[in-house]
């Protein structure tokens, strides 16, 4: 692992790395920020999964996550949302290939040689973060924004047990029945419907929910409101009688000025959950 940086920063330390993925099969770009606990044993973990054309970088810079996470002494990870390089597929389109892998395994050419994100999240970068930093890995809950958000609530709904809680972002709800996803798991999974099942939250939230606390907010003025399916994903919490709360907050869009808003909130929420 290679140290690209490292800023103090509210106390703790803020830094960029890069390994070799070996699931990935190029080199991964990562942040994690460790709040000042961490320099006397291991704190907990907090995921945010970007969404659609960002790196590491855009919720490391924007969302205003540190300043809360410091004051609960919890550790942030910030992915990448996709591989990259020269020898990796890529598109035109800003919702496909690189910036844009939708956390799942692909299967489909050109994309399963390099596009395993839901391997690289749930198995390979953990397991790094377990051996390099003062984490405790016990102790996680996740988040995430649009595609990320997608990421985060279909992760947390498939691995039992691994999070404490989960909230979103805008976060794309049934992609399965919305462009923002059947262009992607068509090119990355191919046709069989049955393997895009695993990868909706609005069905998965019908299938068996979450084993945790949800929160979830959406923008009353978000631009791509026709794409994200909120009112699906409410009607199965509902029905469910999932634990959480999903919220519509008005005049506010898709952009980091309405994450940045709302970030105490989830931040505290999760907090909550990970010091039961």
């Amino acid at each position: 692992m290679e140290t690209v940086s490292e800023n103090r920063c509210f106390g703790g330390v803020q830094g960029v790395y890069k390994h070799a993925s070996s699931v990935c099969k190029c080199d991964m770009t990562f942040a994690v920020f460790l709040p000042a606990e961490a320099a006397h044993g291991p704190v907990p973990v907090l995921w945010y999964l970007s969404g659609l054309t960002c790196t590491h970088e855009n919720a490391m810079t924007k969302a205003g996550a540190q300043a809360w996470a410091a004051e609960h002494g919890i550790a942030l990870v910030f992915p990448d949302t996709s591989p990259r390089g020269a020898d990796v597929a890529d598109d035109d389109a800003f919702d496909l290939g690189q910036g844009a892998g939708f956390y799942v395994n692909a299967t489909q050419g050109p994309w399963a040689p390099h596009f395993q994100m839901w391997d690289y999240v749930t198995a390979e970068l953990p397991d790094l973060l377990a051996s390099q930093f003062a984490l405790d890995m016990g102790s996680q809950s996740i988040t995430g924004h649009s595609m990320g958000g997608h990421g985060a609530l279909t992760i947390a709904m498939s691995l039992p047990g691994r999070f404490r809680s989960v909230s979103a972002f805008a976060p794309i709800c049934h992609p399965t029945a919305s462009d923002w996803g059947r262009k992607q798991f068509t090119a990355y999974l191919g046709s069989d419907h049955a393997l895009w099942q695993g990868h909706d939250a609005t069905l998965l939230m019908q299938k068996g929910g979450f084993d945790g606390p949800a929160l979830i907010d959406t923008g009353t003025d978000d631009q791509f409101g026709d794409l994200l399916g909120t009112e699906h994903l409410a009607n199965a919490m509902a029905g469910r009688r999932q634990e959480g709360t999903l919220r519509l907050q008005k005049g506010y869009d898709h952009s980091y000025f309405f994450i940045s808003t709302f970030m105490e909130d989830h931040i505290t929420f999760h907090a909550e959950a990970l010091y039961q």
